[in-house]
């Protein structure tokens, strides 16, 4: 039970990084456009 939360934790963490990187990327994109 307690791996499987810390799973999610990291699950939850790496969905966190894959929305920071894409907005990144479009705050980007609209930046040089």
């Amino acid at each position: 039970m307690y791996r499987d939360c810390k799973v999610t934790e990291i699950y939850q963490g790496t969905n966190e990084i894959q929305k920071l990187i894409m907005a990144r990327e479009l705050l980007g994109k609209a930046l040089t456009a």
